[in-house]
C-alpha cells in the first residue's frame, strides 16, 4: 500500500512539473477604450486562444495623425513560467515574467527592460485595465488603459 501511494505521489509530482501554466482566459474577446483628454485616443484590444497553452493579442491605438499597435502573446516561457511577449510596432518580443496572479488579474514583470517594467491586467465583469509602469529618464511613469467589452470592429462615438 505505502508503495502504491509512493507511485501516486511521484506521479503527480511528474505532471504537475510538467503541466502548463494556467492561461487568463478571462482576456479572450475584444475591448475598446475612449479618451477624450488632450488628444482623442481610441485603443482596441482583441485576445484569442482560450482554453489553449497561449493566448494572442493584438492592440492597435488611433490618434489624430498617428496610429500604434502591438503584437502580444502569453504563454509559458522557455523555463516554463507564464511569460507575455509583447512586440510594439512588430519590433522582436520582449518577454515579461509572471510576477503574481489570482482569479481576476495578472501582473507580468521584467526589471531589465527600458519601459515598462510591469504590465497589469486586472479584469472587473465587462471592464478591463490595463496598466504599464515602470522607470523612464530618471522618473516613475504610469499608463493606464479601461476598456470596456466591445464587438470586433467597433469604434468609438
Amino acid at each position: 500500500m505505502r508503495s502504491l501511494v509512493l507511485s501516486f505521489a511521484a506521479a503527480m509530482l511528474t505532471t504537475s512539473a510538467h503541466a502548463e501554466p494556467a492561461m487568463p482566459d478571462w482576456l479572450q474577446g475584444a475591448w475598446l477604450s475612449c479618451s477624450f483628454r488632450d488628444l482623442p485616443t481610441e485603443t482596441t484590444e482583441i485576445w484569442t486562444g482560450a482554453g489553449s497553452n497561449t493566448l494572442v493579442g493584438v492592440s492597435h491605438t488611433r490618434r489624430p495623425n498617428a496610429d500604434g499597435f502591438e503584437y502580444m502573446r502569453i504563454a509559458a516561457g522557455p523555463d516554463g513560467v507564464l511569460t507575455f511577449f509583447g512586440s510594439p510596432h512588430g519590433a522582436p518580443p520582449t518577454p515579461f515574467r509572471l510576477a503574481a496572479r489570482d482569479a481576476s488579474s495578472v501582473t507580468f514583470e521584467n526589471p531589465a527592460h527600458d519601459f515598462p517594467q510591469r504590465i497589469t491586467y486586472a479584469r472587473d465583469g465587462a471592464h478591463l485595465t490595463a496598466r504599464v509602469e515602470g522607470m523612464t529618464g530618471g522618473a516613475y511613469e504610469v499608463m493606464e488603459w479601461r476598456y470596456r467589452r466591445a464587438r470586433v470592429g467597433e469604434r468609438c462615438r
